[in-house]
């Protein structure tokens, strides 16, 4: 497993990429001998698995395990840039061990993969464009050309786009005229498949469609191509859904709070209030068997002073891609809150930047349509956003919900938040999906300092709310 058995090595890049011609030929079905032999490599090296799998796409991967992105931004041999005075380009070094032969060949299938493999099949939603088209950027990246070099556009159609080790490529682009082709042809096809715009264009069809969160993710990473009576459609169709769930989320907020008393406010000693049931039996010893009366010596009355939330609610989301679902429901939960009295609300979306939504949070819709899916995450730029909202430690409750694979030190922030009297809540998921996973080193963190992460339904939320009011 040394630079001393270059057999092995072979054997196992050979294994690896015939597995990736298994995977490209049989429609995304890679052989089981060949898939059995990847995963035991990757397991053998301590690669992540998920190297394996095409629905995870590169800026998740990266973003799961940074130190893979080394490897996904460097050129692949023979692509290496003219240096910028103008002398040849220094070759990739050859791996010289097991892991960082398995590592290179893995990389290779991943970029082909991603671009050729599955993803291109089937049904196609402008999330799942959107993904593809990074994961081609990427491999632009990896054979020295600028982004949208290899799509039939020509041009790069998203400012953050990886530039791999290409950067500002000034050598010619790849001369195999083949493969531009058939990523011309692929992104010709999910396009005709992806016909949701012309769908919304037309009030009869998009009255057809039916709400679901799949449909309102696939608007949502949309909307920017959408206008005029696609764009107003498309409006209809997410406050349907929005409305719709808001009735569920209003009904479960309206059980939480309803049975939530405040035990440090004594009750009024009045007859609507007096506990008929607790009194009898709490004076049980008081019947008299001769005269078969009950003398009551104690009155019992019911609690009917309502607890209250604080007085100010942060709530900062994770805008990323995998969060999609979350983004939704917790929009909805920001504007029933916010019509609470005394309630005052404050919404921070974030990736890479930050939108401070909270002079919209009274209209989910507009919410959502200004939010913008995608991207990576700096929770430290939302956290100092919002930290000039914190005039009030102990009225104040903060909501964190993200899958807290993010680099920023936001930690010891939200710690200092906390120590210094404020209702932390970090939240993992209002709704699982795909992928998405909290970080377990934050869990641990989290817990350490008295705010588990939660993770589960939109309900456990609620109650956790209802704890700290």
């Amino acid at each position: 497993m040394s630079a001393a058995d270059p057999e092995l090595m072979q054997r196992a890049r050979q294994g690896l990429y015939w597995r990736l011609m298994s995977a490209l030929f049989e429609q995304g079905d890679a052989a089981p001998n060949l898939e059995s032999l990847a995963r035991e490599l990757a397991n053998t090296t301590d690669l992540p698995v998920e190297l394996l799998d095409p629905k995870v796409t590169v800026d998740v991967l990266v973003h799961r395990f940074p130190r893979l992105k080394p490897e996904f931004s460097r050129p692949l041999p023979g692509f290496e840039p003219p240096t910028p005075d103008g002398e040849a380009p220094q070759p990739t070094e050859s791996p010289t061990d097991l892991k960082s032969t398995v590592q290179r060949a893995l990389v290779v299938s991943k970029l082909l993969l991603n671009a050729f493999g599955p993803n291109t099949q089937g049904s196609v939603t402008a999330q799942q464009y959107g993904a593809w088209a990074r994961d081609v950027e990427w491999l632009e990246g990896a054979l020295g050309l600028p982004p949208g070099s290899l799509r039939q556009s020509g041009s790069a159609q998203n400012s953050g786009a990886p530039s791999g080790g290409g950067g500002e490529a000034t050598r010619p682009p790849i001369g195999d005229e083949e493969l531009k082709a058939g990523l011309a042809v692929l992104e010709a096809d999910m396009i005709h498949r992806m016909d949701l715009r012309e769908v919304l264009k037309d009030p009869v069809l998009s009255e057809r469609l039916t709400p679901s969160m799949a449909l309102l993710e696939q608007i949502l990473w949309d909307k920017g191509n959408l206008s005029g009576p696609a764009l107003q459609n498309a409006k209809r169709l997410i406050a349907r859904y929005v409305d719709e769930l808001s009735k569920v989320l209003k009904l479960q907020m309206r059980q939480v709070t309803s049975r939530v008393h405040d035990h440090r406010v004594p009750p009024r000693r009045i007859f609507r209030n007096l506990d008929m049931k607790r009194t009898v039996w709490k004076n049980l010893t008081n019947w008299d068997p001769n005269e078969r009366r009950l003398y009551v010596d104690r009155l019992f009355y019911r609690r009917t002073g309502k607890k209250s939330l604080p007085s100010k609610l942060i709530i900062i989301v994770d805008q990323s891609g995998s969060m999609t679902s979350a983004m939704v429901q917790t929009t909805i939960l920001a504007s029933i809150f916010a019509s609470l009295p005394k309630v005052i609300v404050h919404l921070f979306a974030f990736d890479t930047r930050v939108i401070d939504l909270t002079p919209y949070v009274h209209d989910p819709v507009e919410t959502l349509l200004r939010t913008k899916l995608g991207g990576g995450n700096d929770m430290r730029l939302a956290l100092d956003l919002a930290a000039p909202c914190i005039d009030s430690p102990q009225n104040t409750a903060v909501v964190v919900i993200s899958d807290f694979y993010d680099w920023s030190d936001f930690f010891s922030v939200l710690r200092q938040w906390k120590e210094s009297g404020c209702h932390l809540i970090p939240v993992g998921s209002l709704h699982t999906t795909g992928y998405f996973a909290v970080n377990p080193e934050y869990a641990a963190k989290f817990k350490e300092i008295g705010a588990p992460i939660l993770s589960g339904s939109p309900k456990k939320l609620i109650e956790q709310i209802k704890k700290v009011m």
